[in-house]
């Protein structure tokens, strides 16, 4: 098949859970998870095109040396794409970071689930969303959500994906305190804390099932099992989240694993107004940013 050059430019979406409850740790050493997903305005900036002067992936991103790029999800997506596609053609991926790593919001994997839809449509490969969440499957835990986004329940080990429409508008204060923690030391922190308690299996949950909920009905339920381990070894995240609750937020969370804290606000001016309110070191990264309604879509041609 002949392949023209196309370009496509992709704003990949952060994410916070809104609720994340984690089950024991299984036989194979991975957990369980139930977690309500959701998609904020916080974006990366992907472009990929197709050339067809070459084969292979050719990928950059600021700050990354060829190793670090090498390994990066987007390129393994797109090696995944490209090899699942059949497709002898270059691809050249540009990635500006704006989402902070290390944080919580599952940049990399959103990046890496826009790298798998925008070759999806460049190399004409008809993928259905069955298709796609597979491939993300085989990147990380993450990465199915993202195609099913802006909010999703999230299952197992985030291969059962659950669409849910969720009605009312919310806006997001994120503040990322300006240090990593890594997904792996967290699981482990979470493990040694429930070693001398009874078994976490997981809940069931009210929630299950649902296609639609309001926010006024999930921000009561707002929960994260990390979170209590979390702010006994980083106390700045205790003081991010009384910061985000005095500062009028209707709740505030650790997002994912950390280390990036969120609260949720009714609207825009009260969330400017509490970022305005938020004084700590120079290092936190504050965005105010909407609970996105839209999902991960090719945003232009470029």
């Amino acid at each position: 098949m002949t392949y023209k050059e196309q370009q496509l430019c992709l704003l990949p979406p952060a994410k916070v859970n809104l609720i994340l409850r984690v089950g024991d740790r299984l036989p194979n050493g991975y957990h369980t998870l139930w977690s309500l997903m959701q998609t904020v305005g916080l974006t990366d900036e992907l472009t990929i095109r197709t050339d067809a002067s070459f084969e292979g992936i050719r990928f950059a991103c600021g700050g990354l040396d060829m190793a670090q790029q090498s390994d990066n999800l987007v390129h393994r997506a797109a090696a995944l794409a490209v090899k699942n596609a059949r497709a002898n053609v270059g691809v050249d991926i540009t990635l500006r970071k704006h989402i902070p790593v290390a944080a919580g919001l599952g940049g990399g994997s959103s990046d890496a689930a826009a790298t798998i839809l925008g070759l999806n449509q460049l190399l004409g490969c008809g993928w259905s969303l069955k298709d796609m969440i597979a491939l993300g499957q085989q990147l990380g835990s993450d990465v199915p959500f993202f195609f099913a986004a802006p909010t999703a329940v999230v299952q197992g080990m985030g291969e059962q994906i659950s669409p849910v429409t969720l009605t009312g508008h919310r806006w997001i204060v994120l503040v990322n305190p300006g240090f990593p923690i890594h997904t792996k030391i967290a699981y482990q922190r979470l493990d040694e804390f429930r070693a001398s308690k009874v078994s976490n299996t997981l809940p069931s949950s009210g929630l299950n099932g649902a296609a639609s909920l309001s926010w006024d009905e999930v921000i009561p339920l707002i929960k994260n099992d990390f979170e209590d381990v979390l702010l006994d070894d980083y106390p700045e995240l205790r003081d991010l989240k009384t910061a985000l609750l005095r500062a009028g937020a209707e709740t505030a969370l650790v997002s994912g694993s950390g280390a990036t804290m969120f609260g949720v606000f009714s609207d825009e001016a009260k969330a400017q107004h509490a970022k305005s309110q938020l004084s700590g070191p120079s290092k936190w990264r504050v965005f105010v940013v909407p609970a996105q309604t839209d999902g991960l879509l090719p945003e232009r041609a470029c």
